[in-house]
């Protein structure tokens, strides 16, 4: 199947393991970004995974085309161009202290692309599937509209579009959020969020405390029900994450395909190694899950496991197997050794 995903890659500076930024001296050199963590998930899958963006002609910008062909994405549609890659520092938290992200990503490359450096019609020719998230459009008003436009294109060419709603209060507000991303739905037939990314980017608040843990489906049937009904999506997924500390999450997700809903099993994920790319590791699962198995629940349960194992990982990518998410979901959690 061929798997289309529009965004930006990032360059992401982390201190070793649990230090602060201001305790070391040197970072690690990750590669990640939300619509890119999602074509390496689908490339593991053994999908055709193709990354559009922009990327300068320079060194970096070829360090982060490298990156992705080591996975087997396929960058045959990443414009070369522009004067800088996007930067960001991530400090991963343990127990109550959080993890802390710092952006340095205006006038990327893609942040500043024009329409003209992309052939959308070329781009979606073939394609099963497009996937977009909300934090492309938060970049920049240039990238909202590529967001449009490839959106138009996948529809012209019959593809199913999914939307990481994503919202990012360190790029846009949630007013600003909003003006951008309800008229974007139109094009949407999967919807992928959590109870936070609905209210701020789409004005859906479910009746459920997800802060005391109550986060059980009759919580979520209304909101569900009447994002279907507004934008006439054919998928409502919702992620549930309960958050006892940076390290220790439960883990579960929602499906709702206007006839049923269900609901995933729970993971008790403790201890987290690294938890971004979290959201993005479940977006791939899920695409990989509705593309190839027989039902919305088998589907949703490839996408939680898919997570959990990725909570486990450290870097923004899932470098995990369908056999090995498909092991976990069986139920093996035991990380006995294999030999």
């Amino acid at each position: 199947m061929k798997v289309v995903t529009l965004g930006e890659i990032m360059l992401r500076l982390s201190p070793a393991g649990c230090h602060r930024f201001v305790q070391v001296d040197n970072f690690d050199v990750i590669w990640g970004g939300g619509e890119a963590n999602v074509a390496v998930s689908c490339a593991n899958y053994g999908h055709d995974a193709y990354f559009v963006s922009k990327l300068p002609k320079h060194e970096i910008g070829q360090a982060a085309v490298n990156a992705l062909r080591r996975y087997g994405v396929n960058t045959e549609f990443v414009a070369r161009g522009g004067d800088r890659v996007g930067i960001y520092y991530c400090e991963t938290g343990a127990s109550m202290r959080p993890s802390k992200v710092i952006y340095d990503r205006a006038n990327s490359a893609i942040a500043e692309a024009d329409p003209e450096d992309f052939d959308f019609d070329a781009i979606m020719e073939g394609a099963d599937w497009f996937h977009w998230s909300g934090i492309t459009p938060a970049i920049s008003d240039k990238a909202a509209e590529l967001t449009r436009l490839a959106c138009e294109a996948a529809k012209r060419h019959g593809v199913t579009v999914s939307v990481d709603l994503n919202f990012r209060k360190k790029l846009w507000t949630s007013e600003k959020a909003q003006s951008i991303m309800r008229p974007l739905m139109k094009y949407v037939d999967v919807c992928i969020g959590n109870e936070e990314d609905a209210e701020l980017c789409l004005g859906f608040k479910p009746d459920a405390d997800v802060e005391a843990g109550n986060t059980d489906a009759e919580g979520y049937k209304g909101i569900f029900q009447a994002m279907m009904k507004e934008f006439g999506f054919k998928y409502v997924v919702s992620t549930l994450r309960e958050s006892f500390s940076a390290t220790h999450n439960g883990w579960k997700a929602m499906i709702y395909n206007g006839e049923e809903f269900y609901q995933s099993k729970r993971y008790d994920i403790n201890p987290i190694i690294d938890r971004v790319g979290g959201g993005d590791s479940f977006s791939g699962g899920l695409i990989h899950g509705l593309l190839t198995k027989p039902n919305q629940g088998e589907a949703l349960e490839f996408a939680v496991a898919a997570s959990a194992l990725k909570h486990t990982i450290n870097g923004d990518f899932n470098l995990v197997t369908v056999a090995e998410v498909e092991a976990l979901a069986g139920g093996s959690a035991n990380g006995r050794v294999q030999r």
